[in-house]
């Protein structure tokens, strides 16, 4: 009889502790996820400032607000409670001070610098600006600040009056979400912090970016386009000038491409940058390269030259021996040391979290933003070749959820060619063929990689195989692979897709009957490739996409590109045609389509999603087409962003599930 109530006891109890299986990741889940960025480490390397941005759901809106976090992850607070929402925190160079910058109390979306004492109390406005500011940095001895300053827009009129109309003249004159451009530009300030004054550093028609002050203070390294031409093409270089109003300043670099971030070196001797992989006006197709130069100018040298991958956020040691950086390579992304001796290169941590930001601290150790398939990117300190976790945002949300499974594949396209993917399954799924998604990323030169996708999660979570693919065009496999589309678009990649869907339908992971495929930007666009090409896609959802590759000349911020890549459309119609074949061929589509765009899309305007849907509608095959109203090429409102998830997952369980 004990031994019956012994084991009574221990089944009683082993039921009692056991925890409920979390309910399946849904589109609404997102709202609670924590997104970081920003990270900043403060001068004495023992804290770290950054940006944590949450939703609002009664204001429909995400808001961002500024934490700090020791390196030993013993301490975490958030220093900032705005409801405009706080960002691009910075320390005072005597660590005394956190600045941020923040729209509070400002009617229209520019932004000023706000100062906050360690020691305690509320936040304090430095200045008002007139104009826009988009980046500022301290003064090395924390007397003043450099800051970008775009012009303010002189011709525009308070509501309820119409504006004034648009006065053109350039010939790049559309970018998403700035509008169309005039000849306002971009130029570096000097704030004087103890007495206020505000100097202006440069002046003309030319924009400056990338600030960054040498370590003795007297110069400032800025990144900007002053060929004769400068609207058709992107050659940029990296300049120097001193910090005293009048003076004029000094070119570094002279390739004839792109030269970007340039980051002085601890000693003063050195700046490290990144250089395009080509010289030509315009490159899409490349990756940028690692190099250091003279400070005074001079030969530069090409640390990753004999990598064939793109680095990306350079950051010196301490010690100014080598310069770190972010190193995307076939479906990670990871921080690594080169040498500016040699340009070795050495991998920081043991490559299991997927990096997007880094910053040195003492005793030659690192602070990452990372992430893993199964968690979103936190803090981690990166010391003795390990990663030690040092936030915990993301552990509310993971806690009431169950996540997709998520695993590596590589398949073989018609040409031989290797590509690889990432597949998502939903949990807890006994072995059996489903219904499969293709879930194609933008760019073209982009990659899917090991880290939290909350999109295609949620999609796996409904119950599809989903699977992303990294086609010729996506960056990560070299320039031959990324360049492998130029001219061609439509074709290799289309083949990297299928060739894709019929590995994993001979797997037996998908069901060959029920295939859907989408994707958002060059996403959409090879969405509608492929639906043109092979009737075997039951389902498709084509999001900021286009066909009629023809009508987007003038239309939307490309011009450079076709310019370069295609030519000018009277002179190859022919080569402009055969690209647009979807369109030209909409009566070989068989598949019922969803289409989405924004309405104030300038990358992929809403027309693209218009002419298809039109196309469709007239041959009589399943559409719809939804817009969201005040977008621009990415969706920001959090309530759009879960119906778009939602409507995709709607349309795909029509045709899909059965």
């Amino acid at each position: 009889m004990k031994y019956f109530f012994l084991l009574f006891f221990f089944f009683t109890q082993l039921y009692s502790d056991a925890q409920p299986t979390p309910p399946l990741l849904k589109a609404t889940d997102l709202y609670r996820l924590p997104q970081l960025k920003d990270c900043k480490a403060s001068p004495d390397g023992m804290m770290l400032a950054y940006v944590v941005a949450t939703v609002d759901t009664a204001k429909d809106k995400t808001i961002s607000h500024v934490w700090v976090s020791s390196v030993d992850g013993k301490t975490t607070l958030r220093m900032t409670n705005g409801e405009d929402g706080d960002f691009a925190p910075q320390w005072s160079p005597d660590g005394k001070y956190l600045s941020f910058l923040s729209s509070r109390n400002i009617s229209d979306d520019s932004s000023s610098i706000w100062l906050l004492d360690r020691r305690g109390g509320e936040g304090q406005k430095l200045l008002d600006v007139k104009g826009k500011l988009t980046e500022y940095v301290w003064r090395p001895d924390g007397a003043k600040i450099a800051m970008v300053i775009k012009d303010a827009d002189t011709v525009a009129t308070p509501k309820p009056k119409n504006r004034k109309p648009f006065v053109i003249d350039r010939y790049h004159f559309k970018q998403d979400i700035e509008g169309y451009l005039d000849s306002s530009s971009s130029h570096i300030y000097l704030f004087d912090v103890a007495t206020k004054k505000l100097d202006t550093l440069t002046k003309g028609i030319y924009n400056e970016t990338g600030i960054d002050w040498s370590p003795d203070g007297t110069q400032l390294a800025f990144v900007s386009n002053r060929s004769a031409a400068f609207d058709y093409n992107d050659n940029t270089d990296i300049w120097t000038i001193k910090a005293v109003p009048g003076s004029e300043p000094r070119q570094i670099t002279t390739w004839k491409g792109s030269d970007d971030r340039p980051v002085w070196s601890p000693d003063g001797t050195t700046i490290a940058y990144l250089q395009s992989s080509a010289e030509d006006d315009f490159t899409m197709y490349g990756q940028n390269l690692l190099c250091v130069v003279d400070a005074n100018g001079g030969t530069p040298r090409r640390l990753s030259a004999k990598l064939d991958r793109p680095v990306n956020n350079p950051h010196w040691s301490k010690d100014s021996k080598s310069v770190a950086a972010i190193v995307t390579d076939n479906r990670n992304a990871y921080a690594a040391l080169f040498s500016i001796t040699d340009g070795s290169m050495k991998p920081l941590g043991n490559g299991q979290y997927n990096c997007t930001e880094m910053e040195a601290l003492n005793d030659n150790n690192w602070a990452v933003l990372g992430s893993t398939p199964q968690i979103p990117y936190e803090l981690y300190l990166v010391q003795h070749n390990d990663y030690k976790r040092l936030t915990h945002q993301s552990d509310s949300f993971l806690t009431h959820v169950s996540l997709a499974n998520v695993e590596g594949f590589e398949s073989i396209s018609k040409d031989g060619t290797k590509v690889s993917g990432i597949l998502y399954t939903p949990p807890n799924v006994v072995k059996q063929k489903l219904p499969l998604i293709l879930f194609i990323h933008g760019g073209p030169v982009a990659e899917d990689e090991f880290d939290f996708d909350a999109e295609r999660q949620v999609l796996a979570c409904a119950g599809y195989a989903v699977a992303a693919v990294n086609y010729r065009g996506s960056n990560g496999r070299g320039i031959a692979f990324c360049k492998a589309i130029y001219a061609d678009w439509g074709n290799k990649e289309v083949k990297d897709i299928i060739g894709a869907a019929n590995y994993l339908i001979a797997k037996g992971i998908a069901d060959s009957a029920r295939m859907g495929i989408g994707g958002w930007s060059y996403g959409g666009i090879l969405t509608d490739y492929v639906i043109a090409t092979d009737n075997r896609f039951k389902a498709a959802s084509s999001g900021a996409g286009s066909a009629l590759q023809l009508s987007m000349y003038g239309v939307d911020q490309y011009i450079n590109q076709y310019n370069n890549e295609l030519g000018r459309p009277w002179e190859h119609p022919d080569r402009w045609i055969k690209l647009s074949y979807p369109f030209f061929k909409a009566s070989k589509i068989k598949t019922p389509t969803l289409f989405m765009a924004s309405q104030n899309d300038f990358n992929v305007p809403v027309e693209g999603a218009e002419q298809m849907y039109t196309a469709l509608k007239t041959l009589g095959i399943p559409t719809q087409l939804v817009i969201y109203p005040g977008q621009y090429h990415g969706i920001t409102v959090p309530s759009y962003q879960a119906d778009r998830l939602q409507r995709w997952i709607k349309w795909y369980d029509k045709y899909l599930k059965y």
